[in-house]
């Protein structure tokens, strides 16, 4: 114990820390501008290098939690317990007591409405077992996240950061089990545990021993957290029975005895970083392929470059295994089946003339349960998600079939790479409706980094490239702090000399805010992805159909097509600037009724967007809560057209350029005088079409498979019906994972 002088300047430095934490999300001083991000990360490292100031880091958040309770300040709720869920994985040594209250709070917080009451609930139920049982979330983490052999707990957890090209040196497997172990008894035991003795006594240890105490531990953590009210002395007494076995009776005695208090003092566990792997982003279908690969055994790596002929060994289509019947090769007759060696029957008995002229049941029914459906999500059926020992959006979606893995793929780039995001996406979920092979057995989660130009990157949030970074911002005044503000310490990092030393490749500040944004956010923020139907001049050729996220720019070329083509110009059409387009589109209304306004007119171009541009446009039903998913007629795209206006007078005819706006789900546009169309989607020059007469635009349907659902469910042909129609007009939404989704 330090002297009170020394506790009471502990406190006020994390204090002052706490501070300026708070100053970063209440005020918009430039000087705080410039260091957003570092505050948090200071606080923490604070706690990591002395883990005696946990306790104390505790009891301040708290005071702050309780103060922004009373005085309604919710929009410092989300990140001071996000700040204190994650202190609190990572330390040892806090009481009971500090548990309890922090549990108190987050249970207050279910009256709140969401994310807030979400958000809280998630960690309540994890406050709950680390309450009786201390040590089981950073237990947990360090399994899942490095890899490490448990048949108690078996789930995994990686991380894909895709478009960047980096390495990170990696904790052994060694050093992760002497984590744990020392951890779990550190946090059980509390000043009782000698660090000093146990970390030299697990250095010393062999990689067979080694193994044998994490195993242990292990087992003992998840017992004991299984158990329907678990006792947290039950728990301290078995690893106390592990501790004295590990250091010896006698040894203990001795540390008890004659130990030094300063070498007794409890010493810094790290948590590992998470094992993350690099790829740089060249194939459309590399996304699916890097799943595959992870589920896949280590030892049973070999990818194909042809995708149907990937070896799925492990990973068969699970409506084989659920089919409704098995097709019979011979002619049923029992007499025509070889027997086994226990159906021999004796000849001229009664029962072998039976069995002559019997037929063995051709057809073999395979019951499922009614509720047995193909998923719609990724993250299982709509609600909250809770954490009860497991990685959330896990669970059975078939008997039989566990979802043990959680793949969290991190996205760098613009819009331009969220736009190739969205139709490998796309693409995924529609070879999951023909293989359903990933699904059962995988929760993916998409997290966003966004990484602008250098020139671009001081005003990202204003940047025509970062425009959804910029929604996530405003939406999550988290996310803004966290993970708006890498882009300026890539760019630095970057821009400095190489360095001989190759053992550090990654900054640690950079590597720590990406950690902390994939375990900390886990609350989605859904986006409607847009298909697009283009025509082009040429009657030859089939229609083109893609998708965009965020946005779909027109430009009206120079060039006209032919007389003879798609569409004759219309008399009385008089020439000038631009182009005379039709455009029919169902107009959004507040009812959400149907409404068809077909208008004509001269354009220079036109754009339409998907993210509103301001707070004051955001509404629940476009970017919702994973509470619910939104209708396909509350999502709507918000177009703007420049209008060319024809004005007449004394002085001769003159044209005025005017800017319309309105809102729609579903818009269809067509040239009228033989002037052919650009469209560019997502801001991405690779994906631009050219000589268009005619596209239209509606939201993309979620893929289905109505006949793979009808044979495994073996529905009656109404019900079939009834649910591809539902299957259809559900909308295809894309997850990104932020800190607290959208804070009204």
């Amino acid at each position: 114990m330090g002297l009170p002088w020394q506790s009471s300047d502990v406190e006020l430095d994390l204090q002052r820390s706490v501070q300026a934490v708070l100053r970063e999300l209440s005020a918009q001083a430039p000087a705080l501008q410039s260091n957003r991000g570092m505050w948090r990360w200071s606080l923490h490292k604070k706690v990591e290098r002395d883990p005696g100031k946990s306790p104390a880091l505790v009891r301040i958040l708290l005071r702050e939690l309780e103060k922004a309770e009373s005085e309604d300040a919710r929009h410092i709720i989300i990140p001071l317990l996000h700040t204190l869920m994650y202190v609190l994985t990572k330390a040892t040594g806090i009481t009971e007591e500090l548990h309890r209250r922090t549990y108190a709070f987050c249970t207050r917080l279910l009256t709140l409405p969401a994310p807030y009451c979400t958000i809280a609930l998630d960690c309540a139920i994890r406050l709950k077992t680390e309450t009786a049982v201390p040590g089981t979330l950073y237990q947990r983490l360090v399994i899942a996240e490095q890899n490490l052999t448990s048949e108690l707990y078996p789930y995994r957890e990686s991380a894909l950061l895709l478009e960047i090209e980096a390495a990170q040196g990696q904790q052994t497997p060694e050093a992760c089990m002497r984590h744990v172990v020392s951890h779990a008894l550190q946090a059980a035991l509390g000043e009782a545990c000698h660090a000093g003795a146990l970390q030299r006594k697990l250095l010393a240890s062999s990689r067979p021993a080694l193994e044998r105490y994490f195993h242990a531990v292990v087992t003992a953590v998840e017992q004991m957290a299984r158990e329907p009210s678990p006792s947290r002395e039950g728990h301290l007494e078995r690893l106390e029975e592990i501790y004295c076995s590990l250091l010896g009776p006698a040894a203990t005695a001795r540390e008890r005895c004659g130990g030094d208090p300063l070498q007794d003092r409890p010493l810094s566990v790290p948590l590992p970083s998470p094992r993350i792997t690099f790829h740089l982003w060249t194939d459309e279908e590399q996304l699916w392929k890097e799943l595959v690969l992870f589920l896949r055994p280590q030892t049973q790596l070999r990818l194909s470059a042809d995708l149907e002929a990937l070896d799925l060994q492990g990973l068969l289509p699970d409506w084989e295994l659920a089919r409704a019947s098995m097709l019979s090769t011979d002619s049923g007759i029992e007499r025509d089946l070889p027997l086994g060696a226990d159906e021999l029957l004796t000849p001229g008995s009664p029962e072998a003339e039976r069995a002559g002229l019997q037929r063995k049941g051709g057809i073999k029914k395979r019951v499922w349960p009614a509720d047995i459906v193909m998923p719609s999500s990724w993250d299982g059926p709509p609600g909250l998600h809770r954490r009860t020992g497991r990685p959330s959006g896990d669970g059975e979606l078939l008997p039989g079939v566990s979802r043990l893995h959680t793949a969290r793929v991190l996205v760098l780039g613009d819009d331009r790479m969220l736009g190739r995001l969205a139709r490998a996406y796309r693409n995924l979920r529609k070879q999951e409706t023909q293989r359903f092979c990933l699904t059962p057995r995988l929760s993916l989660q998409l997290y966003y980094i966004p990484l602008l130009a250098p020139e671009t990157s001081a005003a990202s949030r204003h940047s025509e490239l970062g425009e959804l970074a910029a929604f996530l911002g405003r939406m999550d005044p988290w996310y803004e702090s966290i993970v708006n503000t890498l882009c300026p310490t890539i760019h630095k990092l970057a821009e400095m000399p190489l360095s001989l030393d190759t053992s550090q490749t990654v900054d640690p500040f950079i590597l720590d805010a990406i950690t902390y944004y994939v375990r900390m956010g886990t609350q989605p923020i859904y986006f409607q992805i847009y298909t697009v139907k283009i025509f082009s001049g040429d009657l030859s050729q089939d229609p083109a159909e893609d998708i965009f996220l965020t946005e779909l720019k027109v430009k009206i070329q120079d060039s006209k097509f032919p007389k003879d083509s798609f569409s004759p110009r219309r008399r009385g059409v008089a020439e000038g600037p631009g182009a005379e387009l039709s455009i029919c589109y169902q107009k959004a209304l507040l009812s959400h009724r149907t409404r068809e306004v077909t208008v004509s007119l001269r354009a220079t171009g036109l754009v339409l967007k998907t993210l509103p541009a301001s707070d004051t446009e955001v509404s629940g039903p476009t970017h919702c809560a994973p509470t619910a998913a939104p209708d396909t007629d509350h999502t709507c795209l918000k177009v703007s057209v420049t209008e060319i206006v024809k004005t007449s007078n004394l002085a001769g005819r003159s044209f005025s350029v005017v800017t319309n706006t309105f809102r729609t789900a579903h818009i269809q546009i067509q040239s009228q005088d033989r002037r052919l169309l650009t469209l560019s989607l997502d801001k991405d020059s690779c994906r631009t079409y050219k000589d268009v007469v005619r596209f239209e635009v509606a939201p993309c349907p979620e893929p289905c498979s109505g006949t793979h659902k009808s044979k495994v469910l073996g529905l009656s042909s109404h019900r079939q019906e009834m649910e591809r129609n539902k299957a259809k007009a559900k909308p295809l939404l894309m997850p990104i994972n932020t800190f607290s989704g959208i804070v009204q």
